[in-house]
């Protein structure tokens, strides 16, 4: 019989997804460790995650990886970079973690061109915090900071953080994909073993910037939130290259 697929080795055989249903990050985490596994780089990866539901990621993985101060992933990563120079280094971050509370760090690794790969996942509000209104909600979007939705002139408008880091010079690579067909699941991998050949390469910042979902917190089934990411969230925030250099 041909082997047509198998587990990735990055992923702990004896650990049951605990993320809620429907939720993406069990699909991207999947997605990182067939990257990881099919470039041969297990042993020298290096992960630092963000706090939230991004945090979770540690539980599932067989790769070293460490926990960064909310907001302070791209900064952590930097140092560890540059202190281990041969060492792949990424982040993994949600949106309240990379576009709120870590702006500042995000803006400033990227503009510096640092030779990291930021994964990026964007669900629009924060997940186990509570619900909260995060920097990518929807105008007119619910939260338990918005009761009323999203109202752009008491809240402003949801950041594109893909078009932000591109009116920088430094930046190598910056994409947004998404996970909610069989289709962008394989852009979304293509994209992600990218931004780690970038960082191989030396080429610097490469962010991938994904579009998923947070059943919980939006209050859908999984199925109804694919018809919201498809008919909101991709108006909202296209998919596409952005910069490739």
């Amino acid at each position: 019989m041909e082997l047509v697929y198998s587990r990735t080795k990055t992923i702990q055989e004896d650990k049951v997804s605990g993320f809620c249903p429907g939720c993406m990050h069990s699909t991207v985490i999947k997605l990182i460790g067939e990257v990881i596994d099919e470039l041969g780089i297990v042993d020298k990866t290096a992960c630092v995650l963000g706090i939230g539901c991004c945090g979770l990621h540690m539980d599932y993985i067989a790769y070293d990886n460490t926990t960064a101060p909310h907001g302070r992933a791209c900064a952590v990563a930097t140092g560890m970079k540059r202190a281990n120079p041969d060492t792949i280094v990424f982040t993994y971050q949600g949106d309240g973690d990379l576009a709120s509370i870590g702006l500042a760090e995000t803006m400033s690794a990227a503009n510096r061109g640092e030779n990291i790969t930021v994964i990026f996942v964007n669900n629009g509000i924060y997940g186990m915090t509570g619900g909260q209104m995060a920097p990518t909600t929807l105008i007119g979007m619910k939260a338990s900071t918005a009761p009323k939705g999203r109202i752009a002139a008491e809240h402003g408008y949801p950041m594109h953080m893909c078009e932000i880091l591109n009116a920088l010079t430094a930046p190598a690579y910056l994409v947004r994909t998404s996970c909610n067909t069989p289709q962008n699941v394989m852009k979304t991998k293509n994209a992600i073993k990218k931004a780690f050949k970038n960082q191989m390469e030396g080429k610097g910042f490469s962010m991938v910037e994904i579009v998923t979902s947070c059943p919980t917190n939006w209050g859908l089934d999984p199925l109804k939130c694919l018809d919201y990411i498809e008919e909101k969230m991709l108006p909202e925030y296209p998919l596409g290259v952005v910069r490739d250099k």
